[in-house]
């Protein structure tokens, strides 16, 4: 009936997140409010990382991307499921360390790390690098010197393979922002560079082809072509690569209409791929990493409206005014991307009509739902946007300074907050008359 495992309906014919009644929670903290099920987040980690001890027995780690959803909470969690961590920015790296997370199972993305970022990284012990290009490469070089370090590293590396699907969320073609290419000679290039520097240490390769994919071929491909180059670079350099990063952007399923494959059924096929390719190289097995990234915490969450507004514009269009809108998720208006949306004080009413749900910015475009087929929606009425837990909280912001909504975490039938709702107050805290 719903896009994730831990919805359902109560007696009251409320939605139910977990154990917990959405009107309840909407009533209690207000809204908006993201909802995480702290209970599929761990269990989805556990699926991930028991793939992973089977596949390649115990010779791998899966990284939680920080980027998708990134608190304290998140973090502590991951770290308590066996995870490590990647992180893309100086404030991520921050969270991740005041956490507690062990900074060996911290790994560095990013396209254009600043200096300061590279220098915090390197005090703080990161455990690996995945360094983007040249420029990156000599700056780690010489931070590590200045603290009498040798700092792992892997390169970021396009396979040339692509992934269809929304251009903005592609990364493995040539013509991407991300890495260094294999077609130009590129990634050889830099990997030769490396190996003449003092202060780093080629351990590994990495790879990302897109985000949303539901096809597996795409990922068995990506891996044959790296560990061919894991098989050059011996054969040319000497040097024996011993990590390889497979990356991630398994899809979710955030509408009826989408067919994700099992998460371990991706684990297993592309293993084989790697066992073949390793003997057929004659190179060791790698240890494998991979970034489940959105697929974690996308189906544990949930985000509640208070419904202000109904606008029928008589063959036209309805629309459902809610108090939140693109300041939470502006995943619509970046990609239009598609959610499902229940009433949560009415869940198992018949979708009757046709409506569009827009949010309360002034903007045109703040939209969450076009379109959709919903029950008769009343003011006052409490929904649900369902697959909010990643990118959603992590890409908002205080335009038209409304203030970001606060998120709480649901349990066994009880729930705490674990980020605060921000007050008129904290938007003007850095302001300067």
């Amino acid at each position: 009936m719903f896009v994730s495992e831990n919805l359902s309906v109560n007696e009251k014919n409320h939605l139910v997140i977990g154990k917990n009644d959405a009107v309840e929670l909407a009533k209690e903290f207000g809204t908006p409010l993201y909802v995480l099920d702290e209970d599929l987040f761990r269990k989805n980690c556990r699926v991930y990382k028991n793939a992973m001890d089977k596949y390649y027995g115990g010779n791998g780690l899966v990284l939680y991307a920080n980027k998708a959803l990134c608190t304290l909470f998140t973090c502590r969690a991951a770290m308590e499921e066996g995870l490590g961590v990647d992180v893309v920015s100086g404030g991520e790296l921050y969270t991740a360390i005041k956490a507690g997370f062990p900074m060996d199972k911290v790994y560095f993305h990013g396209n254009n790390k600043t200096a300061d970022e590279i220098d915090f990284a390197v005090k703080n012990g990161v455990g690996c690098f995945i360094v983007d290009n040249v420029y990156e490469l000599e700056t780690l070089n010489e931070t590590a010197k200045k603290y009498g370090v040798v700092q792992n590293i892997m390169f970021r590396i396009k396979p040339g393979v692509d992934a269809h699907t929304h251009s903005f969320i592609r990364t493995g073609q040539i013509d991407s922002k991300f890495g260094v290419a294999l077609e130009n000679g590129e990634a050889f290039e830099i990997t030769e560079k490396a190996c003449k520097m003092s202060n780093v240490k080629v351990v590994g390769v990495h790879c990302h082809i897109g985000s949303q994919i539901f096809d597996i071929e795409p990922f068995k491909e990506a891996a044959d072509i790296m560990m061919n180059f894991i098989g050059d670079v011996k054969d040319k350099l000497g040097l024996e690569i011993e990590q390889l990063n497979l990356g991630g952007g398994y899809g979710i399923m955030y509408t009826e209409n989408d067919d994700p494959v099992p998460y371990d059924e991706y684990i297993k096929h592309v293993s084989e791929v790697v066992k073949a390719a390793a003997e057929k190289r004659n190179v060791k097995l790698p240890f494998i990493l991979m970034e489940p990234g959105r697929s974690i915490a996308a189906p544990a969450g949930v985000t509640l409206y208070t419904v202000g507004g109904v606008k029928d514009i008589k063959n036209v269009r309805k629309y459902i005014s809610v108090d939140g809108g693109m300041g939470d998720n502006p995943r619509y208006i970046l990609y239009q991307s598609e959610y499902e949306a229940v009433v949560a004080n009415n869940a198992s009413a018949a979708r009757t009509e046709k409506v569009t749900i827009a949010g309360k910015c002034c903007e045109s475009g703040d939209i969450l739902l076009n379109d959709a087929m919903m029950p008769e929606i009343h003011v006052g009425d409490t929904l649900a946007v369902l697959a909010t837990g990643a990118y959603n909280y992590s890409m908002a912001s205080n335009y038209n300074r409304i203030p970001r909504p606060a998120m709480v975490a649901v349990s066994d039938g009880s729930a705490r907050v674990i980020v605060k709702r921000e007050s008129y107050d904290d938007l003007i805290k850095n302001d300067v008359l």
